[in-house]
């Protein structure tokens, strides 16, 4: 019986590497996209830009997933699309995850990071402006479908049981948005932690407004039928 010699696995792929995995991931480019001791101000700076660059290409899958989920929506294929929906919200969770390691920096040690981000600031994450680009659609698309059905908002959780996709879909969307809003919050609590609260980020951007923003909801009216379903269930009893 003939063996396999380390030529019958030598890389088959184009492009730099010493075998298939790093010319497919591109591991050369991707692994020299943070700066390396020679440029450091601080050590840390691994950190910051590791975190940062992860998360921007978990809110890319992320974001991909919910556009393709509207499509599927307006072609009708729910399952396919919840399929889709659980991936967005699991890469998401992800992201939130990331930011626990910012807080295992020095806030002191941080401020000599911060030095050298520029203007940068996370209201410039490409991430996060293409997941407020591809909420609202997603929304459409779900009235749309509810509307075809001829269905209140209401009418999809109190006869959820009668309509199993809709009311797993209303279900999805509003577990998108707690994650994007508990993603928000995380963020605000990581930046509190490391530069205060009361002073004005590398932007010129008061850290307070990011409190404000986690009371933002992508679907208020996905959390205000829960107040409706209160009320109704009250006024049965």
């Amino acid at each position: 019986m003939a063996t396999a010699s380390e030529d019958d696995y030598a890389p088959i792929l184009p492009g730099p590497g010493g075998s298939d995995y790093e010319r497919y991931l591109r591991t050369d480019e991707l692994l020299a996209l943070q700066k390396g001791p020679d440029d450091w101000v601080h050590r840390d700076e691994l950190l910051f830009q590791t975190v940062h660059q992860s998360s921007e290409l978990w809110l890319k899958h992320a974001w991909v997933e919910v556009e393709e989920a509207t499509r599927l929506v307006g072609a009708r294929d729910v399952a396919g699309a919840l399929r889709l929906l659980r991936r967005a919200n699991e890469s998401l969770a992800y992201v939130i995850g990331f930011l626990r390691h910012l807080e295992l920096m020095s806030p002191w040690e941080y401020q000599e990071v911060r030095r050298v981000l520029g203007h940068g600031s996370g209201f410039d994450s490409p991430g996060f402006r293409e997941i407020r680009r591809v909420s609202p659609p997603l929304l459409d698309a779900f009235h749309a479908l509810r509307r075809e059905q001829g269905l209140s908002l209401l009418e999809v959780y109190t006869g959820a049981r009668e309509h199993e996709g809709l009311y797993q879909l209303a279900e999805a969307l509003i577990e998108w948005d707690e994650s994007v809003g508990v993603w928000r919050f995380r963020h605000f609590k990581v930046v509190a932690r490391i530069i205060g609260e009361d002073v004005v980020g590398t932007q010129g951007t008061p850290v307070e407004l990011l409190a404000g923003l986690i009371k933002h909801k992508l679907y208020p009216e996905l959390w205000a039928v829960r107040t409706e379903l209160t009320e109704l269930a009250k006024q049965s009893d």
